[in-house]
């Protein structure tokens, strides 16, 4: 006896879900077969995607049975995520198994609020779904459908119908997907492209034997790259290299050439080349201490390391750097891909901004800093067309402050931190010859990041270890191996993440009251 065929679709906000149920439910009645289509919303700010639950009787003209609302763990033929961690929930939720279920998900990632809120790199682990997804589900299909949607002028919602019914696992033909397509109408060609394109990805066989999977490309191309030990700009618009590049190659280990080089260009790039100048002379005490404690065998993690924390901590934002990354044409150009805009559409853009009087007096010189933090009181919300004329202006002349930040209060104090940070790394270096703890020290600069408040807390915290562990002789006088793991702890404390427990006048319960009925 035919049963039903149950497909479960995750997706993101603005990604097409809604439609793409509705294509299902298109061509199966072109196939002449009873469905049904429900949905679960999902909840703002990337915490999850919102599901659709469809269900098809796939035998023309048969009578229709009656069908679930809700997906049932255990119970799913095809389950699709347009993006790889929704499989992973998919997964979690058991609606994933190996004697029944299809997957077929994209492996990009837009990263969840749970992953932005850790005050380190909170990402979740994406080899592991990886490596899971084919051994949990009967078959997977995976690959970047959003590199194919963008190439295709199109959303991600028809790569991932096209890779459905390109999987063999969908009881639909393609005649009939295409059609539900184009019964939509506006948009239709388009998504038709997109659909062909994750069709032909999906129905490339390259699994084992046998075709327990079908993934399209080899999964070693699908992972994740390796992060980057430097994380570029928004606009990744790094400078030539030039004579600094020239002093890398002369002072610095081939090994650390690369990084140094886009840090070198970061640098030049957020501020001028005299900046970068001041970088390199930095690292190369770092990288005495590193040579010192032999350093060259372990790859020169001690100085890699410096040389990451550092480039970034003297990049800082600010509102400076914030208006030069909003009016930069690349933005504009990458803002009219993302909307699909073409070439005789006008995109208009709004920027909300709430800068805050200390981030205000941050630029500022000291004198002026502080008499802002003293009398100003909350920060008002801006709107600003940086798309018209007079917002735009407003935030180029912003951006003009440039030159003008090395006078800045922000600017002085992060300097000085930064050169408190460095002597300590060289003066417990050289004395205990220790890479170990140097690269303890050096790690305590994940806690200076962030803005506004965070970034006040955050440093708070780092200025802490400073003064009571390694600025402090009776810490220093226990031992190299003391004071490392002292070191590690509290700064693994302070970077943990600590959800708000409830006051206490939240946790009292309330009292009921019962009311005579009149």
């Amino acid at each position: 006896m035919t049963r039903t065929y149950t497909i479960l679709v995750a997706a993101l906000g603005g990604e097409g879900g809604g439609v793409l149920a509705d294509w299902l439910i298109e061509a199966a009645q072109h196939e002449g077969f009873p469905a049904q289509k429900t949905s679960i919303p999902g909840v703002s700010q990337r915490t999850g995607a919102t599901t659709y639950y469809v269900e098809m009787y796939p035998e023309k003209g048969a009578r229709p049975p009656v069908m679930a609302l809700i997906p049932s763990p255990g119970a799913i033929d095809l389950m699709a995520a347009s993006e790889l961690v929704e499989a992973g929930r998919a997964m979690q939720n058991a609606f994933i198994t190996a004697e029944r279920t299809t997957l077929v998900a994209s492996t990009h990632r837009i990263y969840a609020t749970s992953e932005k809120m850790v005050p380190t790199d909170g990402r979740y682990d994406v080899q592991k779904i990886l490596e899971a997804a084919p051994q949990v589900a009967q078959k997977a299909v995976l690959f970047d459908m959003s590199r194919l949607a963008q190439e295709a002028g199109t959303v991600i919602n028809a790569v991932l119908f096209g890779a459905m019914a390109g999987s063999g696992a969908l009881p639909l033909s393609r005649e009939a997907c295409e059609a539900a397509i184009r019964g939509a109408g506006k948009g239709a060609e388009a998504s038709l492209r997109g659909f062909a394109s994750g069709f032909a990805a999906a129905s490339t066989p390259l699994g084992k034997g046998g075709g327990e999977r079908s993934e399209a490309g080899d999964l070693t191309a699908a992972k994740s790259p390796p992060t980057p030990l430097l994380q570029r700009g928004e606009e990744g618009g790094f400078l030539q290299r030039g004579e600094q590049s020239d002093r890398v190659r002369r002072e610095f280990p081939v090994a650390l050439h690369g990084l140094l080089d886009e840090a070198v260009a970061r640098l030049a790039d957020y501020q001028d080349a005299a900046y970068a100048a001041t970088y390199l002379d930095r690292m190369r005490g770092v990288l005495a201490v590193d040579r010192e404690a032999g350093g060259e065998a372990g790859g020169w993690q001690l100085t890699q390391e410096a040389a990451r924390l550092l480039a970034l901590w003297m990049s800082y934002e600010d509102v400076i750097r914030v208006a030069d990354l909003k009016t930069r044409a690349s933005r504009f150009a990458r803002v009219r891909k993302e909307a699909a805009a073409k070439d005789d559409q006008i995109v208009v853009v709004t920027d909300y901004l709430k800068p805050s009087a200390n981030e205000i007096a941050d630029i500022l010189p000291p004198s002026w800093a502080a008499r802002l933090r003293k009398n100003a009181g909350a920060g008002r919300a801006v709107k600003l067309r940086t798309s018209d004329v007079t917002g735009f202006l407003a935030m180029r002349l912003m951006s003009a402050m440039k030159p003008l930040r090395r006078r800045s209060s922000r600017f002085i104090e992060e300097q000085a931190m930064i050169e408190r940070w460095l002597g300590a790394i060289k003066r417990l270096g050289f004395a205990a010859l220790d890479a170990d703890l140097s690269l303890e020290i050096v790690l305590c600069a994940k806690l200076v990041r962030g803005y506004g408040e965070t970034w006040r807390k955050s440093r708070e915290a780092f200025v802490k270890i400073l003064d009571t562990l390694v600025e402090n002789e009776q810490a220093v006088a226990r031992g190299a191996d003391a004071l490392r793991v002292a070191i590690r702890k509290a700064r693994e404390a302070a970077l943990a993440y600590e959800e708000a427990k409830p006051s206490a006048a939240t946790a009292k319960g309330k009292p009921v009251i019962w009311m005579k009925q009149g």
